[in-house]
């Protein structure tokens, strides 16, 4: 605790709380102490006469807002004409929000800023006045066909732009804990000094409705994120409406982050409100007034305000002034007011800061459109209403430039004041923002010895799942690659057999270990360190997604490429995280996602919220996704080589992989010569039978097939040949992009008989490739819930055991010689 300037006033504070818990309790006493420590007064945490001197030339930034605010409106509104549509309102209400971080915080070398969503045409105009982008590509806003600009921050449509997707709400917040937190990691491992790297995440206060928006703040705090801070643009309204009608955001977002452990900095009230504010009665009653009654007196008469709020109270000012004040002065419009609440943000440390400023939604937009429940929908402004901007702002556009259709956009030329400040300003703070810079260094093939010994196989049962961890483990020792993987694992580590890796690897942990672990004396005990490798993120599947992603984008965040490695339940991945990866997509990350305990069956006991028979189907539709479903140990051993080559060699492609790993321990075959190329393109012939019907089987269902090739030999003489599918996915990716033969056709060139599909999947994986299969069609699957029982009950149950695999194959037999 920090030291006691007063200890006399801590005693007697001390000796009221004693007396209140000897004569209501020890709940009342709890109650107070908790009122206190979650709330505060609903005023700015920095007052006037407190605030740093600014530090730029605010008639100059207001001007360069003023154009920012003007072309933002008009590239939206002449975007329209073709109902491409675009969001007026909520760069205008946080216009300040960035213009402040532009001109005095965000550092193009070391920061990461997460942008609002929807206040992208905001940024693109700014970077018009700066010169990087162009009239022509702000009127292809909307319009990638044509090369034009996307809607939202989308890195992979503009990867030398935009760093962050952001705009499917709450995943930014999420992302920026933990892309902070990574910064941390890098920084302790020793890999890169990113002591000086801030980020910044901004965003709306109906977005922290999202449960991603707020799952990972006590993460912040309890690893003291001082290089962190959420702006949250507190207009009190979402997308269709007030954000909290009948009770107050900024004060439940505040109870919500001083609970968690964050410095709260509030910005809620402009200058004007000072004189104001000196009535503590007032200070109360702002506190109590519902946001859904505050959105109305921003839209309305001074009387009403004078009425509705001022009751019984003196306003020493008119009803204009009344309106006025109330209507729109508010910290977020004043440079002043944001520059002050960012500076104590930065200045704190010891835990993560939120910034809740408050301003009006469509700020400037004309009496229309401001604090309006539908401005969130408003695609264009009227001429007359750009004319009335034109005069709020005071730009140099003349009536005649208005008089056409459209709205002109407003630029004061390179040479002049305003484009030099804000070059010189972006050149002090060490480049563009935001700008994603790759500066990638290869990486170097690890030595053939770490595959060599899958290579080889195994006549001991082991579990797929366990030949990657042991491959995992051999890779993390090479001495240029192995410290820049990442393994993440959301929890239950040992169910997947990496407790082999914590007295090595050791899990990270910023605290580093201040506890004696209970199982010290093992082998391998748990371990953690400041430099820990391992990320063992607890039960959050979405926590690990997001650290995913920041490692699988150092390449270019940081020009530090890591290979992260997050294994999973696969049940609990791409069903419940599926948004994240699309936008990891969208992010460029590349890296090895593993579902553990895959397939339908394989889960012996768990039942039907553990049975995964579709994530190799939702993985197919991630078009940066490459997913395949191993077989055996070898297979594995080849599609990790390959994706290191793809992902981290001289090319390094913006792809990921998805590799589904059973729990199933089986026998591990030696590799057979000359299958490295049907691993990679998705299949190949595994054992020969006599080509009556080929049996085709991905994952663990290979030992279904080859105990029913085996049944068919025995029982009925039917000899059949069986392959191994490591891909579904990739092979109906290739057949619809080739221009000559399909593999899949070239590999079952000369197959005559039926070909019969079998998985652990549903039949939608393996049909993928059916319309490209000349031969007859037959797919077996696990459609459907998952149940408990034994594997072999569960599998007869599906009708993919040995037996019901073999029936199939009989009637296509038949059915192909009729």
């Amino acid at each position: 605790m920090e030291t006691d300037w007063d200890p006399q006033e801590t005693a007697e504070w001390l000796e009221s709380l004693e007396a209140v818990r000897r004569e209501a309790g020890p709940d009342r006493a709890e109650f107070l102490l908790r009122r206190l420590a979650t709330s505060s007064r609903y005023v700015n945490t920095v007052p006037t006469e407190d605030e740093p001197e600014y530090p730029g030339d605010l008639e100059l930034e207001e001007r360069i807002a003023a154009y920012d605010r003007w072309n933002a409106a008009a590239m939206i509104t002449r975007g329209s004409k073709l109902g491409l549509g675009g969001h007026l309102s909520t760069y205008a209400s946080a216009a300040w929000l960035y213009e402040v971080g532009f001109n005095h915080f965000f550092h193009g070398e070391h920061d990461q800023v997460y942008f609002q969503g929807h206040a992208s045409p905001g940024i693109y105009a700014r970077a018009f006045l700066e010169g990087r982008l162009s009239e022509q590509q702000l009127d292809l806003f909307r319009r990638e066909p044509e090369g034009g600009l996307p809607s939202y921050p989308h890195p992979r449509a503009m990867p030398g732009f935009w760093q962050f997707p952001t705009v499917s709400m709450g995943l930014g917040p999420l992302n920026a804990v933990y892309q902070a937190r990574f910064n941390r990691y890098l920084h302790n491992r020793g890999i890169k000094d990113t002591s000086a790297s801030h980020v910044w995440a901004f965003l709306g206060d109906g977005e922290m409705d999202e449960p991603e928006a707020t799952a990972a703040l006590t993460l912040a705090a309890r690893e003291g994120l001082d290089n962190l801070t959420f702006v949250i643009n507190c207009n009190l309204q979402r997308l269709d409406g007030p954000v909290r009608s009948n009770t107050r955001i900024v004060q439940e977002l505040e109870g919500v982050f001083r609970g968690a452990g964050w410095n709260v900095v509030k910005a809620l009230w402009g200058r004007d409100w000072d004189l104001l504010l000196q009535d503590d009665e007032l200070v109360a009653r702002l506190a109590e007034v519902p946001d859904g009654q505050f959105q109305t007196f921003a839209a309305s008469s001074g009387e009403y305000i004078r009425e509705k709020l001022f009751h019984g109270l003196k306003a020493p000012v008119s009803d204009e002034e009344l309106r006025r004040i109330v209507g729109g002065s508010r910290a977020g419009h004043e440079p002043r007011k944001v520059y002050a609440a960012y500076r104590r943000a930065v200045d704190h440390k010891g835990a993560p800061t939120v910034i809740l400023v408050q301003t009006v939604k469509g700020w400037t937009l004309g009496a229309g459109v401001e604090a309006r429940n539908a401005n969130h929908q408003m695609k264009k402004l009227s001429q007359d209403e750009f004319r009335a901007l034109r005069d709020r702002l005071g730009l140099p556009i003349s009536d005649e430039a208005l008089s056409g259709e459209l709205p002109p956009y407003a630029h004061p030329g390179p040479d002049s004041p305003e484009v030099q400040y804000v070059l010189e300003r972006r050149r002090a703070l060490g480049g563009p923002v935001p700008a994603r810079k790759v500066s990638y260094h290869p990486l170097p093939v690890p030595a053939d010895r770490n595959f060599a010994k899958l290579a080889k196989g195994s006549q001991q049962p082991v579990a797929t799942t366990m030949a990657l961890v042991r491959l995992l483990k051999d890779l993390m020792r090479e001495p240029e690659t192995g410290r820049r993987w990442v393994p993440i694992v959301p929890d239950e580590a040992r169910t997947f057999g990496m407790e082999s890796l914590f007295p090595s690897a050791k899990i990270y942990s910023p605290l580093g270990q201040r506890y004696d672990a209970v199982d010290r004396d093992l082998l391998l005990a748990y371990t953690e360190s400041t430099e820990g490798q391992i990320l063992l993120e607890g039960i959050t599947e979405a926590g690990s997604m997001a650290s995913f992603t920041a490692a699988a984008t150092s390449y270019a965040t940081h020009g530090e490429p890591m290979i992260p490695l997050y294994i999973f339940y696969s049940m609990f991945g791409w069903q419940r995280t599926g948004d994240q990866m699309w936008a990891l997509a969208d992010q460029l990350g590349r890296g090895f996602l593993i579902g553990a305990t895959a397939g339908r069956t394989t889960m012996t006991g768990e039942g039907l919220q553990h049975a995964d028979g579709h994530s190799q189907l939702l993985a197919s539709a991630n078009p940066a996704c490459l997913a395949y479903d191993p077989a055996f140990a070898y297979e594995i051993g080849v599609i990790v080589r390959e994706g290191l080559r793809r992902m981290y060699g001289e090319q390094g492609e913006d792809v990921f992989y998805y590799l589904t790993v059973y729990n199933e321990p089986k026998p591990q075959p030696a590799m057979p010569e000359g299958v490295e190329e049907g691993i990679i393109k998705g299949m190949y012939r595994f054992r020969e039978g006599g080509g009556q019907a080929h049996l085709l089987a991905s994952g663990t269902a290979i030992h279904w097939v080859l105990a029913a090739q085996d049944l068919l030999r025995e029982e009925y003489g039917i000899g059949v040949d069986v392959w191994s599918v490591t891909s579904w996915s990739e092979l109906r990716r290739d057949a619809m992009t080739a221009t000559g033969v399909p593999y899949v056709q070239e590999a079952l060139a000369g197959a005559n008989g039926p070909v019969i599909a079998v998985s652990d999947w549903m039949r939608a994986v393996p049909d993928q490739i059916a319309p490209w299969v000349r031969q007859p069609w037959t797919s077996l699957g696990t459609d459907g819930f998952g149940l408990s029982g034994t594997r072999e009950s569960v599998r007869e149950h599906f009708g993919v055991d040995p037996r019901s695999i073999a029936d199939a194959v009989l009637k296509a037999v038949q059915g192909n010689a009729s």
